[in-house]
């Protein structure tokens, strides 16, 4: 009789879970394509068929670090691959990158409209940004508004979905979503986007309904060329892998400017600005790499 009753129990909480999932799946299908016209899905291919060789160039850059080639289309949206088109705010180029932006990652204020060497940081930009965020469509808005006010959004809304937060963000972010969600539909990829936000999102719920930790945010500090990524993946007991995840582009990034940026789960950051002085001195000892 015990077992019978524990049974039901179990069942109702299943049951309940996979309503809740099914609903919350529901909710974000409000995150749809809002114009699929055929003028607007040929305005954008145009555009795209337009820019053969910018697109393939951009496209590899993003493939070389695994990242979707949908991101295109953020390039598309701010700037229909335009390198010397400056915005009222004056952000600049094919990626639109403001000053601040782009000196965060060691892009010169000159250099802005390269369209390889501006590539080559957003392709970094955005992967430090999807590791934060774990979907496309939050990035997305990140990259428009900055990362301040995304968090200020998820606090005022208590939550950290992007259908839950957006109406928290300025009307220039929430439209520059839409536009690149109807991007997305004209190239084919919107089923995409909205699956990847769907599975992160119910990953979250799940985590949370189960009890288990999200995943780690990342902290950020600096290293320089001197020190050996495999001697710091040693040091703290994770794999290489891990730390190129985490870190995408970090090896061109020591090569080609000395330094980086350098992130690591909040947790594990403390073990390695313990441990910083003896991974420098193994890596200088050893050989960097």
């Amino acid at each position: 009789m015990h077992k019978i009753f524990q049974m039901k129990i179990f069942t109702k909480i299943i049951l309940s879970t996979l309503f809740l999932c099914c609903f919350q799946i529901f909710q974000a299908q409000f995150l749809s394509a809002t114009d699929t016209s055929e003028s607007s899905v040929r305005r954008y291919k145009t555009i795209i068929n337009s820019n053969k060789e910018i697109v393939q160039f951009i496209e590899n850059s993003l493939a070389s670090k695994g990242l979707p080639k949908h991101l295109r289309n953020l390039a598309l949206i701010e700037s229909h691959f335009d390198r010397n088109i400056t915005s009222n705010a004056g952000a600049v180029g094919v990626w639109q990158f403001m000053t601040s932006h782009a000196n965060q990652y060691g892009l010169t204020e000159d250099r802005r409209n390269d369209l390889y060497r501006s590539t080559k940081v957003a392709v970094v930009s955005l992967g430090n940004l999807y590791k934060k965020y774990n979907n496309w469509v939050t990035v997305v808005a990140a990259y428009n508004c900055g990362e301040g006010n995304i968090a200020k959004a998820m606090q005022s809304a208590n939550s950290t979905q992007y259908h839950v937060f957006s109406k928290y963000l300025p009307t220039e972010t929430i439209n520059h979503v839409k536009k690149y969600l109807n991007a997305c539909y004209a190239t084919g990829e919107l089923n995409s986007v909205l699956t990847n936000y769907n599975s992160s999102r119910m990953k979250k719920v799940f985590d949370s309904r189960s009890g288990m930790k999200e995943g780690s945010s990342l902290s950020e500090t600096e290293i320089n060329a001197g020190f050996n990524l495999k001697i710091i993946a040693e040091e703290l007991k994770v794999n290489v892998s891990e730390i190129l995840s985490w870190n995408p582009g970090i090896e061109e990034e020591l090569q080609t400017n000395g330094e980086s940026v350098f992130y690591l789960p909040t947790d594990l950051m403390p073990d390695f600005l313990l441990r910083k002085n003896i991974i420098l001195s193994r890596s200088i000892k050893e050989g960097t790499k």
